[in-house]
């Protein structure tokens, strides 16, 4: 069985990679931070000429009703280039709870951002302030919702709001939308880790200590293969999470929770390594590391901390 990726993903995810490379994202991000967020919204223009922002939506809504595998590999790439907004909410979840509402023609085209809270694993909304809709699910239902308080997060560029429901609430499959909320905060894990591993193996190539380069000492060596396998480790159970929600498979909580576990715990790795690679340097607001550090340390609290997915995986499997 080939679990590989086709040629059209992987020339789908090298469009992605040309686009956010050349779009200054480390600086949409710093500016998103500070509140300004203009730069982080031609970001967004871009992700829809390339159709991210379609990927879930239905085709009767002008989306272009993908697969979970294809949505896996887009966000692993906007991980990996740390792209600033509601990309889970708005890319991965909202579609799902909008699949029969027309507002869905505005997710896919762009004109329309959402967020979502989805309590008691997501009580508030991220970037609901930047979002031009927000939306409160729960209990198989979903309405539209009104931001209230905002409260900062240890990413500047991720703020959380409380919500109120503001409208009637319709049906919605919530706990599939949940499913889609994991699954896409785990492929983002991984880009970034990927992202800090590629940062610190560089990096490891032009720092000198006692006259060598480190990267030639066994100890950095042995370091950054660490996280090169438990990204390669957790990469396949991402994929699988998106297989598992492709096909309807009753196994489908517990490969997500799996998958963010594995995600989390690379990106923890990744995020260690490279900072002591880096050494104090890394954690500059200076450095586009600590861009990664940071949005790592908030995406793996996001749609469930390691906690609750342990626990998920221990009462599926026991």
């Amino acid at each position: 069985m080939n679990f590989e990726i086709d040629e059209q993903q992987r020339d789908f995810a090298a469009s992605i990679d040309a686009a956010l490379g050349a779009a200054d994202v480390p600086a949409a991000v710093r500016a998103w931070g500070d509140g300004d967020t203009t730069p982080g919204r031609k970001v967004w223009a871009q992700l829809t000429d390339l159709g991210v922002t379609a990927l879930l939506v239905p085709e009767k809504f002008d989306g272009i009703d993908a697969s979970p595998v294809d949505l896996v590999v887009a966000l692993e790439r906007l991980g990996y280039w740390a792209v600033p907004g509601p990309v889970t909410e708005s890319i991965a979840v909202a579609p799902i709870l909008l699949a029969d509402d027309e507002r869905s023609a505005g997710l896919a085209s762009g004109e329309l951002i959402a967020t979502v809270a989805l309590p008691p694993q997501v009580p508030r909304a991220v970037n609901a302030d930047f979002a031009g809709l927000t939306l409160l699910a729960s209990d198989d239902q979903v309405s539209d919702a009104s931001i209230g308080t905002g409260h900062d997060s240890v990413d500047p560029a991720r703020k959380l709001f409380d919500v109120t429901a503001t409208g009637a609430a319709q049906p919605a499959d919530t706990a599939r939308a949940y499913e889609f909320g994991v699954l896409a905060t785990a492929a983002q894990l991984i880009g970034a880790s990927q992202a800090m591993l590629d940062l610190a193996v560089e990096y490891a190539k032009q720092r000198t200590q006692f006259g060598r380069i480190i990267g030639s000492y066994q100890a950095i060596k042995h370091k950054l293969a660490d996280v090169h396998i438990a990204v390669e480790l957790a990469r396949p159970l991402v994929y699988g999470a998106a297989l598992a929600l492709a096909e309807g498979s009753p196994d489908i909580a517990r490969d997500v929770s799996a998958a963010k576990v594995a995600a989390g715990d690379a990106a923890l790795l990744a995020a260690r390594s490279a900072l002591q690679t880096h050494g104090a340097i890394g954690f500059t607001q200076e450095h586009d590391l600590s861009l990664l550090l940071l949005r790592v340390q908030a995406l793996r609290s996001a749609w469930g901390d390691p906690t609750l997915h342990r626990r998920r995986l221990l009462e599926v499997l026991s």
